[in-house]
Parts: structure tokens; C-alpha cells; sequence
């Protein structure tokens, strides 16, 4: 680069030089002046020249200054730039946990929705069921009506009884509607009640042996209702009879106000059930949130007394399952309930072992995940860490801890096995 820059220098000496010392030369044709005037023109271009370098070398000063400013802009750009895109990661991976979690709540809600579908339906069933019944009862009440316009046309002489019937008539559909309306009313007390169930899910078998209970009871009411309506046909087909048949009809009347007193006695009567159930079921439900789960119970020598098992008497050093169990597995065991134990057995030897859970849980009037939770509370509590892997759809016990619990159920089965036999 230097020597291009020497080489245009010297080439602009020779040219100033050489137009400097012609263009002098020409006018006197003296050579010494033309020659001195060619000099100091070179002189005076070699200076331009440095002077012109000179400035272009600060202006390329200047661009490079600026260069600098622009390149360390342009880092701190980049710096927050990449401190940006750190915290967009990491809000993303938070983002990706909340929709973890909410997909988790929907999977829930859509169960919780299809078994209130499910109900549902059954519900609707019983309800079709219900206006068949009363298409029956329609159908009937309109034969009743066809045969007294029959006995009007038969019986023109006993125009004042079919009158005082018709009377009769109107006070007994003025009753049926009664009936209606109370069926109406019962019919509210059951949406109540199907809305409660929801609340009333951890004693749903008590709640169906009612209700196979009342079911029971409305068959014996509609086979009354049958009965009743099987008298009212021979009532119209006797026709030399009416007067009698009058007073049965208000025998029956009589009675079925009994009845209606009945019903709405035994309706108090559930609804006061009812209400003693929910109050129960919250206080089952403060009962488990508060208090501690107890320990194994074992009857020793009446219904009445109760005493806890003796694991720590019964526990045997020289028995196989003992021999490789650390002192904290046994305390483990002592403080575990015999349900809780059921559950790790269950997970341990089953495939799919949550049915075996819920049949466990629902004999005990808890839920399933809390069985879970509270094994894993005493494990924590005696082993200082957890035996069954939270949050799995299928429950599972962790590997390292497989051995151990294995022994722990071999040992509490040789205990009851033992107990058994003293017993």
C-alpha cells in the first residue's frame, strides 16, 4: 500500500514538475527559471498533497470513531437483547407448567362431567318412567270419564244422582290435582336431593338403600292407586248400585286424605334426614381435614373394647421378613393403619390397583387420594422421604424403596397370621 502511495506521489511530482517547467518554458524560453518554477510547483503539490492526506487521514479518524461507538452500541444491544430472550424462555417454561396444570383440571372436569352425565341419564330414565305412569293414570281417568257419559246416556232417569256424581267427579279431580301438585312439590325435593348427592358422593350406598327403600314404598302406593282404580271401574260398571258406590267413593276419598297425610308426614320425615345426613357428612368431612388418621384397631375381647394392635410385642428378630428392616420401616409399620397397609399391598402386587383403592377408601369414608397422602405424611414423618410417587394416575411405589416395603407387608401379614392363631 505504501509503495502505490510513493509511486502516485512521485508519478504527480514528475507531471507537476513537467507542466510546470513547459508551460514556464515557452512564453522566455529560459530554462533556469522554467526549471526553478518546476520545482517549487512540485514543492507546492507535495504539500496539497500531504495537506489533502492529512485531512482524509482524520476523516477516516472520525469514521472509525464513530465505527467504535456503533459496534459497542450495537453489543449492548445484544447483551440486552440475550438477558430478553433468557427471560422469554423462562416465562415460557413457566407458561408450559400452567398449561400442564390446566389440562390436568380439564382431564378432572370432563370425568366429573361424564358421571354427572351419567346420572343424568339414569335420572331420565326414572323420569320417562314416571310420565308413563301418569299417561296411565290419564288413560284411566278418561275411560272413567267415557263410561259416565255412557251411564248418562243409559240412565236419563237419574238425571239428579248423575249430577250429584258429576259433583263428585269435579271434587275428585280437584284432588287429582292436588296430587299433582304435590307430586310437583316431590318432585323439586328430588332435584334437591339429586343436587346434594354431588355433596352426599362418600355415603352414595347409604343413600341408594333409601332410595330402594322409598322406591319401594311408591310401588306399594301405585299398587294402592291400582286397587283404588280397579274399585272405581266396578263402581261404573254397577250401575244399579250408585248410591253404594257413593259412599265407597267417599270412604275412598277419606282415605286417600289419610294417605296424602301419610306421604306428607314420611316427606317431613326425609327431609329431616336429609338434613341430619348433610350435617353428618360435614362433620365426617371437618373430621377427616382435622384430626389424624388412628392407628390399627383389633377387637380382643368384646364389641365394645378396643385396644391397639401390638406391633412392637409381636415383632419377632428372627423371622425372615426382619431380619434386613431398618428400625425407622418398623416404626413406619407400627404407625400405619391396617387399611393404609391394604393400599401398598395393593399397589405392590396389582397391575392397575385403583379399584382395589377406591374399595378401600369408600369402606373407610375417605377418598383415595387422601389414603395417598397420608402414607407418604408418615413416611416422611418416620423415614424422611416419600414411598409412593405423587401426582401418577396409577399409584406406584419408588423403586429404591420396593424392597423394604415388600418385607414391611410379608411382616404385617405374618403378624395377623399370628394373631389369628393366639385368637
Amino acid at each position: 500500500m505504501q509503495a502505490v502511495m510513493v509511486s502516485n506521489r512521485f508519478l504527480l511530482g514528475v507531471v507537476a514538475f513537467s507542466v510546470s517547467f513547459g508551460l514556464s518554458l515557452v512564453p522566455n524560453w529560459d530554462f533556469s527559471k522554467a526549471f526553478i518554477t518546476g520545482i517549487i510547483t512540485v514543492l507546492a503539490t507535495y504539500a496539497a498533497a500531504l495537506f489533502v492526506d492529512k485531512r482524509h487521514r482524520h476523516h477516516e479518524m472520525l469514521v472509525l470513531v464513530t465505527l467504535h461507538k456503533r459496534i459497542k452500541e450495537q453489543e449492548t444491544l445484544k447483551t440486552r437483547i440475550f438477558r430478553e430472550i433468557k427471560q422469554i424462555e423462562e416465562h415460557r417454561s413457566l407458561l408450559y407448567a400452567e398449561t400442564q396444570q390446566l389440562q390436568n383440571q380439564i382431564a378432572e372436569s370432563r370425568n366429573q362431567r361424564d358421571s354427572l352425565h351419567r346420572e343424568l341419564s339414569n335420572f331420565a330414565v326414572q323420569k320417562k318412567q314416571l310420565e308413563t305412569e301418569t299417561n296411565n293414570l290419564k288413560n284411566t281417568i278418561q275411560t272413567i270419564e267415557k263410561n259416565s257419559t255412557d251411564l248418562s246416556n243409559t240412565c236419563s232417569n237419574l238425571t239428579a244422582e248423575k249430577r250429584r256424581l258429576e259433583l263428585q267427579n269435579n271434587v275428585s279431580r280437584a284432588e287429582i290435582a292436588q296430587l299433582q301438585t304435590q307430586i310437583e312439590e316431590l318432585r323439586q325435593d328430588k332435584q334437591e336431593i339429586e343436587s346434594n348427592l354431588t355433596l352426599l358422593g362418600r355415603l352414595k350406598p347409604q343413600l341408594e338403600e333409601k332410595m330402594y327403600e322409598l322406591r319401594i314404598e311408591i310401588q306399594e302406593l301405585e299398587l294402592v292407586v291400582n286397587q283404588q282404580n280397579k274399585l272405581l271401574a266396578t263402581t261404573t260398571a254397577e250401575t244399579d248400585k250408585i248410591t253404594s258406590s257413593i259412599n265407597e267413593l267417599n270412604q275412598q276419598v277419606l282415605d286417600k286424605q289419610s294417605e296424602i297425610q301419610q306421604l306428607n308426614g314420611q316427606v317431613s320425615i326425609l327431609q329431616g334426614e336429609r338434613d341430619l345426613l348433610q350435617s353428618q357428612v360435614w362433620e365426617l368431612l371437618q373430621q377427616t381435614e382435622t384430626l389424624n388418621l388412628e392407628p390399627l384397631l383389633i377387637n380382643t375381647q368384646t364389641e365394645d373394647d378396643f385396644e391397639v394392635f401390638p406391633f412392637a410385642e409381636l415383632i419377632a428378630p428372627s423371622e425372615d421378613p426382619t431380619e434386613n428392616l431398618p428400625e425407622e420401616w418398623t416404626n413406619l409399620l407400627e404407625k400405619l393403619p391396617g387399611h393404609e397397609i391394604e393400599v401398598l399391598k395393593a399397589i405392590v402386587q396389582q397391575d392397575n390397583p385403583k379399584a382395589a383403592i377406591k374399595q378401600i377408601a369408600e369402606a373407610n369414608i375417605t377418598m383415595p387420594n387422601l389414603l395417598i397422602d397420608s402414607i407418604n405424611d408418615q413416611a416422611n414423618d418416620t423415614i424422611g422421604e416419600l414411598i409412593i410417587e405423587p401426582g401418577e394416575d396409577i399409584p406406584e411405589v419408588y423403586q429404591e424403596h420396593l424392597a423394604n416395603v415388600r418385607k414391611m407387608i410379608a411382616m404385617y401379614e405374618d403378624l395377623m397370621s399370628r394373631h389369628t392363631s393366639s385368637n
